[in-house]
């Protein structure tokens, strides 16, 4: 929703202590108590995000406070000014996991009980992290809004007082403490703040702030693709819930945003953007480059959003702040991350390549791909007439693949660009394969090769004419030498041949002909 015309100013509601008018926002977060539990984070320069974007990038580094999140910010503020007896009862809260620990540690601090209902899709590392600062767990549903249910039903049955994870004055007040450091760190001029959306207590303190001290600067939120309440609301006029929302960056998945953060976000914030989970994986690669440190998707929303909002806008020597709000991060996902990063900032395209099965046209297809990285090649044969390769290319602008494509046909080879395909990248690129009874004498191969332009050609000269590839698996894992699997249709009369043919080669190999993996799911 990048460029979208600001929404008209909402009507004030009638004054009232649990919703109270914008402008009163600024005393409130002016005396937040929230600095027992929480540090002053840092406001740090992201020098190579700023090169390739030609601004001052700044990262407020709220992934360094004690529970890796902003979120102990606002639940201490809140508990900070419950009564004694609200105290004795205990607390509870609905958390994907940041929320939770920000309630766990200030419950803690105060010597009250802390009841934690969370999703059952919650990363391990938030559960655990949870567990570890005393909160007593309850795993419900499968996002927020089903586990806030379920802490309603708690809250009555318990006499527990409910600590709202966005929608609160005193949440929100914390939370806006935030955009005052931000002030103060950096008192030069600011084009934007961009600020990841869930339920909308982040954006809200932080555009209370900055519009009542500094209104010249923009203020953005950032959602998901398929996390996007806040953005739908604001368009519609009215909060509307989602049915479904994505779970990759489950600190922001949220199907309805709060009464009060959506009359706040309607009146105050600039503008929304967007973000697909490819740009959400970019945008960590890149924190992660600048600061060396990992943060969760959703701690990564503000820095995607920035990227795109800058390319649309065509800003240059602009100073715009990324708000880096948690880094609860599985480690399991980083493998999914690494990988899809490409894809987010379009330095891989995938296709789907249909090469007649004859002698030479493999060769021939390799030849056009050319000087380009080639980042993975799967390929198993499987028909007498064509062969169905699966081919990732390097590429260095967003239009490559399209023009790679049309070359690809133009030269006689039928090709499907995978690039977007959500089926490709997740599953079909790691399935490619399988028995195939034309695979006579067959030889399978470990190699090793150097990662520089020609290694593969220069692997593919080498071979006899006669021989015919029958299956080819490799993946560029970014190291110095890059490994490959090959199926190769030697007779047994070439033996010496073949054998002469590793010596020449002189890669690194390992026979797998035997291996009884191969034996088993591919012979």
């Amino acid at each position: 929703m990048a460029g979208a015309p600001r929404q008209p100013r909402a009507r004030t509601r009638a004054a009232a202590p649990q919703r109270p008018a914008t402008t009163d926002y600024l005393r409130r977060i002016l005396t937040a108590k929230v600095y027992d539990v929480a540090i002053e984070s840092p406001l740090e320069p992201a020098r190579a995000l700023s090169r390739r974007t030609g601004n001052h990038v700044l990262l407020k580094r709220e992934d360094l406070q004690p529970v890796f999140s902003f979120k102990l910010r606002g639940a201490y503020n809140k508990m900070a000014h419950l009564t004694p007896e609200q105290l004795q009862r205990g607390v509870i809260c609905a958390s994907a996991g940041n929320h939770a620990q920000g309630v766990a540690l200030g419950a803690r601090k105060l010597g009250c009980r802390a009841v934690i209902v969370m999703p059952v899709t919650t990363p391990k590392v938030k559960v655990d992290a949870v567990g570890a600062l005393g909160g007593e767990v309850v795993l419900h549903g499968e996002s927020y809004t089903d586990a806030y249910g379920h802490a309603v039903e708690l809250e009555k049955a318990q006499g527990l007082t409910f600590v709202h994870p966005f929608d609160d004055p005193d949440v929100i007040a914390g939370q806006g403490t935030i955009a005052m450091e931000i002030l103060r760190q950096h008192q030069g001029p600011i084009e934007a703040v961009f600020v990841a959306i869930g339920g909308g207590g982040l954006i809200s303190g932080v555009a209370a702030y900055i519009k009542a001290v500094r209104p010249e600067i923009k203020v953005i939120g950032v959602q998901t693709v398929d996390s996007d309440a806040m953005i739908r609301s604001v368009q519609a006029g009215k909060r509307v819930q989602l049915a479904d929302v994505g779970l990759f960056a489950d600190g922001t998945a949220v199907k309805l945003v709060g009464e009060e953060t959506f009359r706040i976000a309607r009146e105050l914030v600039d503008d929304y953007v967007r973000v697909t989970t490819d740009e959400l994986c970019a945008a960590m690669k890149d924190i992660f480059q600048d600061t060396r440190n990992v943060v969760e998707p959703s701690g990564a929303l503000g820095v995607a959003g920035m990227k795109q909002y800058l390319q649309t806008h065509q800003l240059k020597g602009k100073t715009v702040v990324a708000v880096n709000c948690g880094a609860n991060m599985n480690f399991d996902r980083l493998r999914f991350v690494a990988e899809r990063a490409e894809f987010g900032e379009r330095r891989e395209a995938l296709f789907a390549v249909t090469i007649p099965e004859e002698r030479g046209s493999f060769r021939r297809f390799c030849e056009l791909v050319g000087t380009r990285s080639v980042t993975e090649f799967n390929y198993r044969i499987s028909d007498a007439r064509v062969a169905h390769v699966f081919v990732g290319v390097s590429i260095s602008k967003r239009d490559e693949a399209e023009k790679i494509e049309r070359s690809f046909v133009k030269h006689g080879f039928a090709t499907v660009n995978l690039t977007d395909d959500e089926l490709a990248k997740e599953h079909v690129r790691h399935m490619v394969g399988g028995r195939s009874e034309l695979a006579r004498d067959e030889r399978l191969y470990r190699f090793e090769f150097p990662e520089r332009p020609g290694a593969l050609m220069r692997f593919l000269s080498a071979m006899h004419p006669d021989w015919n590839i029958s299956l080819f698996h490799y993946r560029n894992q970014g190291a110095d030498y890059g490994r490959i699997l090959v199926g190769m249709q030697v007779p047994k009369a070439d033996k010496k041949a073949f054998k002469d043919f590793l010596a020449t080669l002189a890669y690194p190999c390992v026979d797998e002909t035997d291996n009884p993996v191969y034996q088993l799911f591919l012979k």
